[in-house]
């Protein structure tokens, strides 16, 4: 029997049927080859590749086998991912990230039919992936070399302050700097649109998907699409697929990006803070006191972040920026033609809701002179 018939035997019996033993059955043939070895990871990295062809990225497809399966399946699939990088052309800055950013530990290696049954679970997945929103295939591109653009001394500037935001055990503190980077974030902004503006370029609105991962994916989005308003951009969440799609141009992404992560570690920070406070007083409903809080912070935030990006808009800014505003609507309507709202749920606790209020509040966002 050839490798590629032990192969195919395999697949028809683990992947194609949904019944108890499926996975026993084509791990069973695989155990008893150890000659269709190759064959079965070639196949692996035709389903990798097929994943690409309907839009998926490296990290989307890491963080749904993570979401669906283990530990053990993620390592399996970051070493197919690396070995089909020997086959993709260049892809750009944020895809080259997201490949520095897989696991680097091997699966660990059992009997050979536990193995192949991980593999073919892995492989079921892949294979049932559907389609998405296409993104660039290249991005971040500088025009006239097709070389990655290098980041800003800017980017790097407020990379620096959330860092800091981060690190820091002061809230105040941790809010100030946040405060200050959107500041930047908003100046740097109106800059590019300026730039554009001055000596046009066939620059036009990317995009990039952010996980959003449960719990409190809700509330976790609506502080992404509150990020991603104040920064000239828009969000579409994929709840069931756990991220959200952010549509803008690429310094913009990149300050969603940057932004989002930071508040988001600095509001698991205070909210864990002030859970424990109100656990000490007797308190035991975690989850909704959690919800309510980061859905609070989340609004506050928000309104925040709006009002900072406001002070950096001058009246003879409006045109530059709503063409660009258009440009970002008008990529947003292709890619989702059809979009729903929906509305928070489990926002019900007073206490979790004033305690992120007050988190959120707590963020001085330093006004500076217009730019002009």
């Amino acid at each position: 029997m050839s490798t590629s018939s032990t192969v195919d035997r395999a697949f028809e019996a683990a992947l194609y049927d949904t019944g108890e033993t499926a996975l026993d059955t084509g791990a069973s043939l695989l155990a008893s080859d150890p000659a269709a070895d190759a064959e079965l990871a070639r196949r692996g990295e035709e389903l990798v590749a097929a994943a690409w062809r309907r839009g998926w990225q490296p990290a989307d497809v890491v963080r749904i086998v993570r979401r669906e399966l283990d530990d053990t399946h993620v390592r399996l699939v970051a070493e197919l991912i690396r070995a089909q990088r020997a086959h993709d052309g260049p892809r750009g800055r944020r895809w080259s990230a997201q490949l520095a950013e897989l696991p680097t530990d091997a699966a660990p290696r059992t009997d050979r039919f536990s193995h192949a049954t991980a593999v073919l679970a892995l492989y079921r997945l892949l294979l049932r992936l559907p389609a998405l929103e296409a993104l660039d295939a290249l991005d971040a591109l500088d025009e006239s070399s097709g070389k990655p653009r290098a980041e800003s001394r800017m980017l790097t500037r407020i990379r620096a302050l959330l860092a800091k935001a981060e690190a820091t055990g002061f809230p105040e503190e941790a809010e100030a700097l946040s405060a200050k980077a959107q500041e930047l974030m908003a100046r740097h902004s109106v800059d590019e649109a300026l730039l554009a503006a001055g000596a046009p370029s066939p620059e036009t609105p990317g995009a990039c998907r952010i996980g959003v991962e449960p719990p409190y994916e809700q509330a976790k989005a609506v502080l992404l699409d509150a990020v991603a308003t104040a920064n000239h951009c828009r969000a579409v969440w994929n709840e069931p697929l756990g991220f959200s799609t952010v549509v803008g141009f690429e310094t913009d992404l990149e300050a969603v990006e940057l932004l989002y992560t930071s508040l988001l570690v600095q509001a698991t920070t205070a909210m864990t803070k002030a859970e424990a406070a109100q656990r000490a007083g007797g308190r035991k409903r975690t989850k909704t006191f959690r919800q309510s809080f980061l859905a609070a912070y989340a609004h506050r935030i928000g309104n925040r972040l709006a009002t900072a990006a406001e002070t950096q808009v001058t009246d003879d800014l409006l045109p530059v920026l709503a063409s660009r505003e258009v440009a970002v609507t008008g990529r947003l309507d292709r890619m989702f033609p059809e979009t729903t709202t929906t509305r928070l749920r489990g926002v019900r606790d007073a206490a979790g809701w004033t305690e992120g209020a007050q988190a959120a509040d707590r963020a001085q966002m330093r006004q500076r002179p217009p730019l002009r």
